[in-house]
């Protein structure tokens, strides 16, 4: 049996509809959704890299496995891996990863004692069981396995019997909402309504994520362990608000609380990147603080999540900056390492002690299980959850979260419909949809319009659409008529089977961030810019897994910006996307760089084994004015993201020249 998300022409609203669908924009079935172009490439180099070879590496989610009956590691390593092998091995349709994820699948559906319960034996910590959880839902969805519902329904009576006196501790508190997650995938298809008891019950024993991050978040570097102050407990946690409005309704509210958790997280730990640190734990704001791979993963699929709840535009924006910045970042160019932590001014990589919020000394190499290997077992889910949440089904039809090079093939009130992208985006402009069908009847597609894109032009089978209001997280497109952008969205409603190529045009011009002490960090489109000084790579021999490295620099790196005013004007060149997407050449080429004038600011040197903090701007003592050219984020593992400022930051109604 195939299980497959339907459309309807059923317009009611109340509650007991909304309950039973569930989320309001929902997801298309792993599998429906396969990369093409760039994200191949990189999905073929993650599947041939680490997760492709893990089993056979790393003893724990090797055979002997607690989640393939062994005594082995029996917590949530083997649900961890195999939360990003089952994704990956169905998005690119790889039958020898569908092979290695076979016998895991098997094992857990085989463990179930009489009482629900299941998994291994040695252990009955309810936080490995709710990744377990999200495996299942997602091997049903890409199978029909007809046998994944009703384990489910044992396990969450099991649940609703034994929380009241066995509540969610330790981790399961503070990721609970994972766990209801999966409830509601089941309510979705049963309706029954016991479940939303247990809803209930999992959400009071949860932790009220947004009242403590929107009110009393720590200010700095946490100094000692709290599940509040640890990393990715916060990306899990900032779910928790839309997984409760899909049972309170209260979209508006939940998604006011989650924005406010959002800007005291960038206040007290925002990093250039646009994200918050968390070096094990929230590390402030500072240039050098880490962010951990873990807390990377997990934002994304919490973004992915509130695009699916909330359905606005800020969502995709946010998953975008995740998957075209700090994802690529965390794993050397061909996917067969990865950093525990990451670094925004990364100047080098090493064994080095760093002044982490808590980590060890080897946190910052790329390797198997640099620190420590929660990372080794969960970076899996990042790149294959990307390409299955790009799009979600609406009443109406489609909506697109993310742009990348893409297909979906998938049906729109029973009818088959395909959806082509054909782009290079994020290294491009231009984002070209063919949408193939034989439905004559008209249904909506909906496109995203970025924040940043605040000239953004479409035409639909050659014919200029205009496109009017204000894009996702800013700026303006005008009060004319014509399509209005709604939360960062426009909406094309026609008769798709003989409407033509849909172009949308989102020209990407360099935006300046200001950070503390004046410094600036660049934005191009949905990319962060950075400078890279050259990268010599250094492999540790005998090292365990498929490699360990460390990464040097070839040349100074400590560069300031000029002319920031100006940035809507600097120059952008393009290039070939390579084999391995986010890489660079030896002439530190991308497949984008943007040319800066800059300087070096000669007094900014290193503090151990990494940069010191930015200069306070403006630098006025420097050297000769350069073309620096930027490249991606993604693509250099050694980088300078937050730069000091050459002369002044000048108004613009100020008609002085500034200081040089």
């Amino acid at each position: 049996m195939t299980i497959e998300y339907t459309t309807t022409d059923d317009t009611t609203t109340d509650d007991s509809v909304t309950a039973r669908r569930g989320r309001p924009h929902r997801p298309l079935p792993l599998g429906s959704t396969t990369p093409r172009g760039w994200l191949l490439d990189q999905l073929r180099l993650q599947a041939d890299g680490i997760t492709g070879q893990l089993e056979s590496v790393w003893p724990d989610v090797g055979r002997d496995s607690g989640w393939l009956g062994g005594q082995g590691e029996n917590w949530e390593r083997g649900p961890y891996y195999l939360d990003g092998l089952v994704p990956l091995a169905h998005v690119l349709r790889d039958e020898r990863l569908l092979a290695l994820a076979r016998p895991w699948i098997e094992w857990i559906l085989g463990s179930q004692r009489e009482d629900g319960f299941f998994g291994p034996t040695g252990n009955d910590d309810w936080w490995p069981r709710m990744v377990a959880c999200k495996v299942l839902t997602q091997h049903a969805d890409a199978t029909g396995d007809d046998r994944v519902a009703p384990f489910l329904a044992r396990y969450f009576r099991h649940q609703l019997d034994h929380l009241p006196e066995r509540p969610l501790t330790s981790w399961g508190r503070a990721r609970g909402a994972d766990n209801a997650l999966s409830v509601w995938w089941l309510h979705e298809r049963t309706g029954e309504d016991w479940l939303l008891d247990l809803v209930d019950l999992l959400a009071a024993q949860t932790t009220r994520w947004d009242d403590y991050l929107a009110t009393d978040l720590i200010t700095g570097a946490a100094r000692t362990f709290s599940h509040r102050t640890h990393g990715p407990n916060v990306a899990m946690g900032l779910k928790t608000g839309a997984v409760e409005a899909l049972r309170d309704h209260d979209l508006e509210g939940h998604a006011a609380r989650t924005e406010a958790s959002f800007a005291a997280l960038d206040r007290w730990h925002g990093q250039a990147s646009g994200w918050f640190s968390g070096d094990e734990w929230l590390g402030g704001p500072s240039a050098t603080a880490g962010i951990e791979t873990c807390q990377v993963v997990e934002m994304m699929f919490t973004a992915e999540v509130h695009a699916q709840v909330y359905g606005r535009g800020v969502d995709g924006d946010r998953l975008e900056s995740l998957a075209y910045n700090l994802l690529p970042a965390s794993s050397d160019p061909e996917m067969r390492g990865h950093q525990y932590h990451q670094q925004a001014n990364q100047v080098e990589v090493s064994v080095a002690r760093r002044e982490w919020s808590f980590s060890s000394d080897d946190a910052g190499i790329f390797g198997l299980e640099p620190h420590f290997g929660c990372c080794t077992a969960n970076l899996h889910q990042g790149w294959p959850k990307f390409v299955s949440h790009l799009w979600l089904r609406d009443d109406d039809g489609l909506r697109v979260v993310a742009y990348a090079p893409s297909e979906v093939r998938t049906d729109v009130g029973g009818a088959p419909v395909t959806v082509t992208v054909d782009t290079a985006y994020p290294f491009e402009e231009t984002v070209t949809l063919r949408v193939q069908t034989e439905r004559t009847e008209p249904f909506a597609v909906r496109l995203r319009i970025p924040g940043w894109a605040t000239d953004a032009t479409l035409t639909v089978g050659g014919e200029a659409m205009s496109i009017h209001g204000a894009p996702s997280t800013g700026g303006e497109l005008g009060d004319e008529p014509g399509l209005q952008v709604d939360d960062g969205y426009v909406t094309l409603v026609r008769d798709w089977s003989t409407a033509g190529d849909v172009v949308l045009v989102l020209p990407m011009r360099a935006r300046v961030v200001r950070r503390e002490r004046q410094a600036a960090a660049v934005r191009l489109g949905p990319l962060v810019m950075v400078y890279s000084p050259g990268e010599r790579w250094v492999e540790h021999v005998g090292a365990p897994g498929i490699g360990e490295w460390e990464v040097h620099p070839r040349g100074s790196w400590n560069w300031g910006l000029a002319d920031v005013r100006d940035a809507g004007a600097w120059r952008v060149t393009r290039g070939a996307v390579p084999v391995a997407p986010w890489s660079l050449g030896h002439r530190r080429d991308a497949a984008v760089v943007l040319h800066a004038p800059g300087a070096r600011a000669t007094e900014w040197r290193m503090a151990g084994a990494q940069a010191a903090p930015p200069p306070a701007s403006p630098v006025l003592d420097h050297g000769p004015d350069d073309d620096l050219r930027l490249v991606p984020y993604g693509s250099a593992r050694l980088r300078i993201t937050e730069f000091p400022v050459v002369g002044n930051w000048r108004d613009r109604d100020d008609p002085e020249e500034p200081v040089r």
